[in-house]
């Protein structure tokens, strides 16, 4: 199968990333190289790193970005970019990109596992290798399976997914995405079961534990918006409330000045705003974006320009 991934808010991304020809530039989630290539054909003298963990992605992005001779395409997870990237010599930079979540390919693919549409073995792993949902869902507590399915997926539903979960493995393990998806819409009451995705939201919270999404991101931010040189842009597009809101606080705290209490007179705190936001609110794709790409829905792009300190 093609690897078709839709670059979702492609001209939004770029634009938010003020790209200079002669900067140095990081596409941390490559996918199927759409952003990649748009970033690549705006440099002369300057350079990108593609990173993704999945090595379908890493495959296809280094035929994409063949012609671009200033783009290096590197398989890694996008929490180690800062690490990947010193071991190549590269000090600072001037522009990073994340766009998180699934790309449209590994939905599309039946034997990745990551889709409650196809019946096929269960895995949702990125990077094709370490512990699978298959594990995951054969392994994991009651306790630990309600956590993660409430937490990543907000599922009000998830302790009787979870005890339903166990009580099937204990009769057989459970090996697809078709059994699992049964077992989530067997443990609603009738009424959410004729919801059109039962099984979303626990996929997605079962995916996001597999690949330590979360765990990735919270890990990055920091150390990404460090790695920028003044000037340098950091732009990240989100698929549910749980990422938007820690980028969003995130981001936030990097604009943020003095926080001496109110009454204080003049500040004694000294703390100076670390980077400036370049739109108040997210932004959204628009309504010609989510005719052709109905996955862009949840998405909201979110863009912080690091300044003088």
């Amino acid at each position: 199968m093609e690897f078709s991934h839709y670059s979702v808010m492609l001209s939004e991304s770029i634009e938010g990333l003020a790209i200079r020809p002669d900067g140095i530039y990081v596409d941390g989630t490559a996918g199927g190289a759409g952003h990649s290539c748009e970033i690549a054909k705006r440099l002369t003298t300057g350079k990108l790193f593609a990173l993704d963990k999945d090595p379908d992605a890493v495959n296809i992005a280094g035929k994409r970005l063949s012609p671009y001779g200033q783009a290096t395409v590197i398989q890694t997870d996008f929490k180690d970019l800062v690490e990947t990237l010193k071991e190549r010599g590269i000090t600072g930079v001037d522009g990073i990109l994340l766009d998180l979540g699934v790309s449209s390919y590994q939905l599309d693919t039946a034997e990745r596992g990551f889709s409650y549409h196809h019946d096929a073995p269960l895995d949702m792993r990125m990077s094709k290798s370490g512990m699978s949902a298959r594990d995951l869902v054969n392994t994991y507590s009651v306790d630990d399976m309600t956590r993660i399915i409430r937490e990543f997926g907000e599922e009000k539903y998830a302790f009787s997914i979870a005890k339903n979960i166990e009580k099937a493995r204990a009769k057989a393990p459970i090996e697809t995405t078709g059994q699992l998806a049964d077992i989530i819409r067997e443990s609603m009451p009738f009424s959410a079961r004729r919801e059109k995705n039962p099984a979303k939201k626990t996929f997605q919270a079962i995916r996001i534990a597999v690949n330590g999404e979360m765990d990735s991101l919270s890990q990055v931010l920091d150390q990404a918006f460090d790695f920028l040189n003044q000037g340098g842009r950091f732009a990240i597009i989100t698929f549910h409330s749980l990422e938007d809101r820690m980028v969003k606080q995130k981001f936030a705290d990097f604009a943020k000045g003095c926080v001496c209490p109110p009454d204080f007179p003049v500040c004694v705190c000294g703390r100076k705003p670390r980077g400036k936001l370049v739109s108040k609110k997210p932004i959204v794709p628009t309504e010609t974006e989510l005719a052709e790409n109905r996955r862009s829905r949840s998405a909201k792009l979110r863009v912080i320009e690091k300044i003088a300190e």
